[in-house]
């Protein structure tokens, strides 16, 4: 039998290789409580090499060709890089950290890991069992570069790893991408549109961005190494009925509730709030291809200053139907198909006065997930801040929950403000239910 070849990889996938940078990671984690089973015992204590074994059986299948990248590295030279074969050391992989105190030492090890790299000499992913971070079972952090993955791609490899569940159909936006401005994935072809128009409507796109600016404000500038991370949660079927009942969807009531929690972290910085602050949220585009990223971006402005959280969901959904639909028929950035514009993109990007925050959001399975027996209770979706933009907001539905998390720069921004008005204004959406 011949050896696997190289495979190369798409515009999309190599710009997220380049876009990584040592003081803005370009990875993406999944953040889990386990309860007892399978590999965990009742009193919480993994068996690590019965979660290996499950693992590497799973690799193996050639019927889950969907973890093809977690057996290849990116090599190859620079300028035409590819995904070599490269089988996992599963020691290092799937491995056990120190103990944490409770979620909220969960959230904290997350915050460390969104800032250390990957080896880039090895597939690049892993999967952290994290005592301490439940009463009863343990924690799980699946961490995966983004050129392996966005966020819609990131929610199939974790149910292709976990046991076998239903596939889930891609929310239409709010998809982990990375990036809190416009995602960096290259257009994908789906229409027969001549190269040449795509690359003007790309530039005439980022002149319009760069043409508008945002004056002074603490939700921009360079980002440090100190992260702060909140984790927030509401019932999918309460919110999804609150926001109906103002005209608006699940996505509509997610950026509701982060515009209230947007404005509760400016007045704890002592900051004014401004009536309407612009954010970029991902569109999952229908052709993927063989990419792992297929995002296309929509840009909202956020109504800050709004208190009816009903008449704030409203003016939302007035914008987004037609935000989407036009993001998808753009797709993403011409621009980032070369390496030289892909750089071009990431200077720009830390230097923009366009985007004021990042919102995401993906449709997570329905059906609880397993990991080698142990039941998947919780799930929190963590994507990186990059560019010069200092707060994101992700969120997944997983098993009739809506788990979201606010990743802040903590010297800039207090997390916890944050992570309590986007709990209370959650609540307060979901308490509009009929």
């Amino acid at each position: 039998m011949s050896a696997p070849t190289p495979e190369p990889l798409s515009a999309a996938d190599a710009s997220n290789v380049l876009l990584d940078a040592r003081d803005q990671v370009n990875a993406f984690l999944m953040a889990g409580i386990l309860g007892p089973g399978g590999f965990v015992a009742a009193d919480g204590t993994a068996d690590l090499d019965r979660l290996r074994a499950v693992v590497s059986e799973r690799l193996d299948d050639p019927e889950v060709t969907g973890l093809r990248r977690f057996t290849q590295r990116v090599g190859g030279p620079p300028r035409r890089p590819c995904w070599v074969p490269s089988r996992p050391d599963l020691a290092w992989h799937v491995r056990q950290v120190d103990t944490v105190a409770g979620t909220d030492g969960l959230a904290a090890l997350c915050a460390t890991l969104i800032t250390t790299p990957l080896p880039v000499d090895r597939p690049l992913w892993e999967l952290l069992v994290v005592p301490g971070a439940a009463g009863i079972g343990t924690g799980v952090i699946l961490r995966v570069h983004h050129a392996v993955a966005d966020g819609v791609a990131g929610v199939r490899l974790a149910q292709q790893l976990f046991d076998p569940a239903p596939a889930p159909s891609p929310e239409a936006a709010p998809a982990p991408s990375s990036g809190a401005a416009p995602a960096p994935a290259a257009r994908l072809e789906r229409k027969p549109t001549p190269r040449l128009r795509k690359l003007l409507a790309s530039v005439s796109r980022l002149a319009a961005m760069f043409s508008v600016k945002l004056g002074p404000t603490v939700l921009l500038g360079p980002i440090s190494p100190n992260r702060g991370l909140a984790f927030a949660e509401v019932d999918l079927a309460a919110l999804s009925l609150g926001a109906r009942s103002a005209g608006g969807t699940v996505n509509d009531a997610l950026l509701a509730a982060t515009a209230a929690a947007t404005a509760a972290a400016l007045r704890a910085a002592g900051e004014p709030v401004p009536a309407e602050l612009p954010a970029s949220i991902p569109v999952a585009l229908p052709d993927r291809g063989t990419s792992g990223n297929a995002v296309g971006v929509m840009m909202v402005r956020l109504p800050l200053a709004e208190p009816d959280v009903a008449a704030r969901i409203s003016r939302i959904a007035a914008t987004t139907s037609a935000a989407k639909r036009e993001a998808r028929e753009q797709g993403t950035y011409e621009l980032t198909r070369s390496r030289s514009g892909t750089r071009l993109f990431a200077f720009l990007a830390r230097r923009q006065r366009f985007i004021a925050l990042f919102v995401t959001n993906v449709r997570g399975p329905e059906q609880r997930l397993r990991l080698a027996g142990a039941p998947l209770e919780r799930a929190w979706p963590v994507t990186p801040i990059q560019g010069n933009v200092r707060l994101g907001v992700a969120a997944m539905s997983y098993a009739g929950r809506l788990d979201c998390v606010v990743h802040v720069d903590a010297e800039a921004l207090q997390v916890a403000a944050l992570g309590t008005a986007l709990r209370a204004d959650l609540d307060r959406i979901a308490a509009l239910a009929p």
